[in-house]
């Protein structure tokens, strides 16, 4: 019924002439996704199934339940549960330990949550170092390329129309991953956590794009893997903004080529 997200849904639609008839609509899958470590449920988020094992890595990144260098075993699904598509477990290899307290968000997330219940924004500053400023910079003219890179690594969005996107690419605007999902900040973690399984991060020497606004959520999961430049095709928030300029990242929105607004650390960014 569902491939690759994607599932069919009749609809009635209106013409210009008035008139109605009924056609096949593709519709984007919205599907919990229970992330447990071992046998201990840490979260459900609402995602477009696929690609979970890393949407449950991202996700257990970003929130500072493993690191950068710890190593995961492997993933499974529980054979009895009648939901097990909807359910992904972490084993994580021997000797790493994890805390999990109550500042951490055990509890149902939908697609666009924003900040989720967290108790406080400082908690989350304290788990991630700035990041750490390096010679490199980023062209403008490869900085306009990346909205149209990013649309053309989307498999689903043209569509569906109703699909975000988060692609990693590196400062010569080459993708290094592009992973779509229902809830910008579950795309964000599958491209961050594709990273941490194939053992890059952090990713200093690359740049974040998204389809949708920048939030703080999307900040901060970009300096947990690392990521000096964030952009966003869309407007950022405030908080985001604010969050960027104090944990050193570059932020860039509204990049709509020709045009794009640079709000913190403009020095990655050559401006010549």
């Amino acid at each position: 019924m569902k491939e690759n997200g994607i599932g069919p849904g009749q609809i009635i639609r209106r013409q210009q002439d008035g008139t109605f008839e009924y056609q096949r609509d593709d519709l984007t899958v919205e599907e919990p996704l229970e992330i447990r470590i071992g046998d201990k449920t840490v979260a459900t988020t609402m995602r477009t199934p696929g690609n979970d094992d890393e949407l449950a890595v991202g996700f257990l990144l970003s929130e500072a339940i493993i690191r950068s260098g710890d190593v995961i075993e492997k993933f499974s699904r529980p054979a009895s549960a009648r939901n097990r598509d909807n359910i992904i477990r972490v084993h994580l290899a021997a000797g790493v330990k994890v805390k999990l307290n109550s500042g951490q968000r055990f509890r149902t997330i939908s697609s666009s949550c924003g900040l989720c219940g967290k108790e406080s924004i400082d908690a989350i500053r304290q788990s991630f170092a700035p990041i750490r400023s390096i010679s490199i910079r980023m062209e403008i003219a490869t900085l306009l390329r990346l909205p149209a890179e990013l649309r053309a690594n989307q498999s689903e969005f043209a569509r569906t129309g109703g699909i975000h996107a988060a692609g990693i690419f590196d400062f010569s605007g080459k993708a290094l991953t592009v992973r779509e999902d229902i809830g910008r900040h579950n795309a964000v973690d599958k491209v961050i956590g594709r990273s941490f399984l194939d053992r890059k991060l952090p990713l200093d020497r690359h740049v974040l794009i998204v389809s949708g606004r920048a939030s703080f959520e999307i900040m901060q999961k970009a300096l947990a893997a690392g990521i000096p430049i964030v952009a966003s095709v869309s407007a950022p928030s405030t908080l985001a903004m604010e969050f960027a300029r104090e944990s050193n990242q570059t932020l860039i929105g509204f990049l709509r080529p020709p045009t794009f607004n640079i709000y913190s650390h403009v020095e990655r960014v050559v401006l010549e």
